[in-house]
């Protein structure tokens, strides 16, 4: 860029600078920036346009159009060429905009008489707050250095926005971070909760990105690109398998000279080294948002993560900044790994993540310490402050920021009722889940963490269903080593005081990846090289938590559950690894079992048409209603666009469990159902009305589940269900719901 033009552009950002200092009204502000960018570019036009909700765009302030206008004209995200670059966060440049593709005419601005359109997006590190645009008579296309400047000036707009500058009498815009909230996301663990916002990583605010000194600021970046890389190495020292391949990637932006040589290239314009990294990271994070390769994503994350670890190096603004944690936190985070959210232990009462997933390691933790979990709560990390109330409905997937008194009303009853109906669970925990027509279920708790223990007995389980011991491998740095899973799985048997615990051995691969584990690149994880096919083919881990299992039960009972076995020889090969093991544990004189039993999870179709000596075999068999039902109906449980369409009380599915009850039946092999729909009562009912005898479910399910048993007949259940699959309907649920209501 030419001297006069870097001069003209650091110029133009110093008088933004003045202007922000000056002790003005937020609307007297917003008009003096369209002046002095018409002023700087040579425009006759210069337009702010913001977003009033999330679709809606008004002229908030102009130079060349009829002041009139302002706050009256208003558009639909997608209208206009206005709308265009709000919708798609790019620019539009036309030398000829009435000609343009999609072009509104606006009578009551008098735009007319304006040719040439430059529009650039007013965003911040993603999200998008509204449109900046120029405009001359003349038809010309702007020119790069044009772009860059306003695009700077944007950038100050976002910034300023973000702090509150327009905010006052006449601007006709609120505050930022005020106004009440709804976000909808998908549901990681049901359960409701209220509190206080706990962000897991405070928001970086950039207050000096006008900088006179560009020398200055350049050694400022150096010296901080060269603490981020010291720090990048000190983690490589440390890692391994997959955690390797992250920091490699961390590495290699670091020392990438194209990534600084932009971030100087924009303090050489006029901006500091925060708000030229900050620059930077925005643009990755609306390129994300375009990116549909998850690769792609997966390093433009990579580089948004890096961009924010040098800002807090540059501003100083760590995690720790002097906030105390409520006493009622919800932690709100884009997302969190399985170890860093068991660093919360169980002080959180919620949490609501930007992103994630409902297989994703969060939320298995999230399960396990039964904390209401949002996902997929898109803008939660911007739009919320520390400190800021907020309510987590975790049954419909919303989170309340800010509620009102209406919402936060009607959210109260809602936790009253729930807090009263527990009362009522409560006086029925130790009675047997006995329905009506006396037959009796068994109810057994899930768990994965020493931590789910202490609820065994408030609960009312008849012991541990699932225990699911990849927990203890997903939440280290390193393979754990087989004392370390002795004493662990010790601590379990005797937390227990003696109520029946199934094991189930590693459940890893698909959406639960071992961080020190090399991962696999497979097309569709979910149908690939997981589970009991990991341990077949890596027989010494699977030999190494058989050990384990075997010397912490000190002679006591043991149950053994292998996951995700799809055939008979697959059962066969991991019971003689039992057997194996052992005989060697024998022969070094250690104690064994009394007895151990040794079952599968039925979580493929394929395992249901099993020989029948497979059935004669197995001890027992659990049914994995996630797995099961996601396979059953080629439905990924993750993808949202899908995972909802396909109801458990679908005919198909109940006709395909009552044969598979009918199997396990006829060769007397216990069978039980553990799974989501084992902890929702209407599903429970059904289940136990079709003949399965035993559900596993998170602890808080069993009361709900063991109330609704005893208050059913599940005998007359049952001929209802019949009786709909013989209508020919699809799914039994509206015939159960009205008999339910019958029954009162």
């Amino acid at each position: 860029m030419p001297d006069g033009t870097e001069s003209e552009s650091r110029k133009l950002l110093g008088r933004l600078r003045d202007l922000m200092a000056e002790d003005a009204a937020g609307q007297a502000r917003l008009d003096k920036i369209t002046h002095l960018t018409a002023d700087s570019m040579g425009s006759e036009v210069c337009s702010i346009y913001l977003f009033r909700d999330e679709d809606t765009l008004e002229l908030c302030a102009t130079f060349g159009l009829k002041q009139e206008a302002v706050h009256e004209t208003r558009m639909r995200l997608g209208e206009g060429l206005v709308g265009r670059v709000a919708r798609t966060g790019k620019m539009v440049n036309a030398a000829d905009a009435p000609s343009e593709r999609g072009f509104r005419y606006m009578p009551e601005t008098g735009e007319e008489l304006f040719s040439s359109f430059l529009g650039v997006p007013i965003q911040r590190l993603g999200e998008k707050l509204g449109v900046l645009v120029v405009q001359t008579r003349d038809k010309r296309e702007f020119t790069a250095d044009e772009i860059y400047a306003l695009e700077v000036v944007a950038m100050v707009l976002a910034e300023m926005t973000e702090l509150g500058a327009f905010v006052g009498e006449g601007a006709a815009l609120s505050a930022r971070h005020t106004a009440p909230a709804m976000i909808r996301g998908g549901i990681g663990q049901e359960g409701s909760a209220e509190g206080r916002v706990w962000l897991h990583e405070p928001r970086v605010v950039v207050t000096n990105f006008v900088a006179d000194d560009p020398a200055t600021e350049r050694q400022r970046l150096k010296k901080a690109v060269e603490r981020l890389r010291v720090s990048v190495d000190e983690m490589l020292a440390g890692a391994s398998g997959e955690q390797l391949e992250v920091l490699e990637a961390y590495r290699m932006f670091a020392n990438s000279k194209g990534w600084r040589k932009r971030m100087e290239e924009d303090i050489d314009r006029g901006l500091s080294a925060e708000a030229a990294v900050e620059k930077e990271q925005s643009q990755a994070r609306a390129r994300m948002g375009q990116v549909t390769d998850s690769y792609l994503r997966e390093r433009l994350h990579d580089l948004d993560d890096l961009s924010n670890r040098l800002l807090r190096i540059l501003t100083g603004q760590g995690r720790e900044t002097g906030a105390e944690m409520p006493e009622d936190p919800i932690l709100v985070a884009r997302n969190i790994g399985p170890g860093e959210l068991l660093d919360y232990n169980r002080r959180l009462k919620g949490i609501v993540l930007e992103e994630g997933s409902v297989g994703s390691h969060a939320a298995i933790v999230a399960r396990a310490l039964a904390i209401p979990l949002i996902v997929n709560a898109g803008r939660i990390t911007t739009e919320a402050l520390n400190g800021d109330h907020i309510m987590v409905d975790g049954d419909q997937g919303l989170v309340h920021l800010r509620p009102d008194d209406t919402v936060v009303s009607a959210f109260r009853d809602k936790m009253a009722m729930q807090a009263h109906a527990q009362e009522r669970y409560a006086s029925i925990r130790k009675t047997p889940a006995v329905s009506l027509c006396g037959k009796r279920i068994g109810l057994y708790m899930n768990a994965g963490l020493l931590a789910d223990l202490p609820s065994l007995p408030s609960s009312g389980a008849e012991g541990v269903g699932l225990f699911r011991t990849e927990l203890q491998f997903l939440i280290r740095n390193k393979m754990p080593r087989r004392t370390e899973l002795v004493q662990v799985y010790e601590r379990v048997m005797e937390a227990a005081g003696g109520k029946p615990v199934v094991f189930r051995t590693l459940d890893i691969g698909s959406d639960k990846v071992l961080p020190y584990m090399k991962p696999t690149d497979e097309p569709n994880p979910a149908l690939g090289w997981r589970a009991i096919r990991v341990g077949l083919d890596k027989p010494g881990i699977m030999r190494m938590q058989l050990q384990a299992l075997l010397r912490a039960s000190a002679g006591r009972p043991l149950s053994i559950m292998f996951p995700f076995v799809a055939q008979f020889e697959e059962f066969r090969a991991a019971r003689a690894e039992v057997d194996k093991t052992v005989a060697v544990e024998r022969k070094l004189g250690h104690a064994v079992p009394d007895s151990i039993t040794v079952g599968t999870m039925l979580e493929t179709p394929s395992l249901a048409y099993a020989p029948r000596k497979f059935f004669e075999t197995v001890d027992f068999v659990s049914i994995g209603g996630n797995d099961l039902k996601q396979f059953f109906f080629a439905a990924d449980r993750e993808n949202e666009l899908v995972r909802r369409r396909y109801d458990t009380l679908n005919v198909s599915f109940l006709t395909f469990l009552e044969q598979i009850v009918e199997r396990c039946t006829d060769t007397e092999t216990p069978l039980s159902f553990c799974g989501e729909d084992a902890g929702r009562p209407v599903e429970a009912v059904c289940l136990a009305a079709i003949g399965l005898k035993s559900l596993s479910m998170r602890p808080a399910s069993i009361g709900p589940v063991k109330s609704l048993i005893m208050r059913t007949d599940l005998a007359a259940l049952r001929e209802v269900i019949h009786d709909a699959r013989e209508r020919g309907e699809q799914s039994v649920r509206p015939a159960v719901m009205a008999f339910l209501r019958d029954q009162g």
